[in-house]
């Protein structure tokens, strides 16, 4: 990742994908979402995003013997990734890879009690970046069984609400448990109602939404790319917005500027 220490532990602080095939994958979020890439310090298997020149996420390639299911991974600041990964394991959790060391940190893959897949990051960020702001994705979204227990376990390990440090904050509005930095969001967590009984029909997992200046033409500009349309262009109270699943079955949603 590009340089400059990140402001907060515990927020939100990167996106990736590792695809099939690298190649084709900047071919298609180039066409859908108007990315352009160039080769990082991690070497040729991994890519940096841009919009406008500005960095977007990180998009890497899969090693051929690795059976993984492809999809958008957040990635979380941290001060310590040995410690973080401690509170994971103690909680029931996995940690899949890491602490590893790489060219400006440490990188760590984990899954929560769940299954969603999340990662830690120890070292130094992109400057400015953050969710719902600039080029970072417009949103980031847990979809989990139980969005309370979730918030639980996230807010253990990463410390949000923490008294004993500035960071993070949580709070609960529309069935729905929001992560803000002072009043800005950075994260949402949903799966029904706080009070209701967890939802058995969905499978835990970290969404992305990236702004678009038109949905529909993103959402045409996949299928020609040999993406699936999985929820055509529609209104949502965030604006218009289509989820899509990129050739390699990655998820994401564009959502409207």
């Amino acid at each position: 990742m590009p340089a400059s220490r990140h402001p907060l532990s515990g927020a939100p602080c990167w996106v990736s994908l590792m695809a099939r095939d690298l190649e084709a994958a900047q071919v298609f979020y180039g066409a859908v979402l108007g990315w352009t890439f160039r080769p990082t310090a991690l070497g040729d298997e991994f890519s940096l995003a841009l919009n406008q020149g500005a960095a977007v996420a990180g998009i890497g390639a899969l090693a051929p013997s690795l059976q993984a299911a492809v999809a958008w991974t957040p990635y979380f600041a941290v001060d310590d990734a040995d410690l973080v990964a401690a509170r994971i394991r103690e909680r029931g959790a996995t940690v899949a890879v890491g602490p590893l060391p790489m060219h400006t940190g440490r990188a760590t893959l984990a899954a929560d009690p769940d299954g969603a897949v999340f990662g830690l990051w120890e070292g130094r960020t992109v400057a400015g970046w953050s969710v719902g702001r600039g080029s970072a994705p417009a949103r980031l979204e847990l979809r989990t069984r139980d969005a309370f227990a979730a918030a639980i376990f996230y807010g253990q390990v990463l410390g949000w609400g923490s008294e004993e440090k500035e960071g993070p904050d949580v709070h609960y509005e529309d069935d729905q448990v929001l992560v803000r930095v002072g009043a800005h969001t950075v994260a949402a967590l949903r799966g029904g109602a706080i009070e209701s009984a967890p939802n058995p029909q969905i499978r835990p997992r970290w969404h992305v939404y990236f702004r678009v200046a038109d949905v529909s033409a993103a959402t045409r500009a996949a299928a020609e790319a040999g993406g699936v349309v999985v929820t055509p262009p529609g209104l949502t109270r965030a604006g218009e917005e289509a989820t899509l699943r990129d050739p390699d079955g990655g998820l994401f949603t564009v959502i409207s500027e």
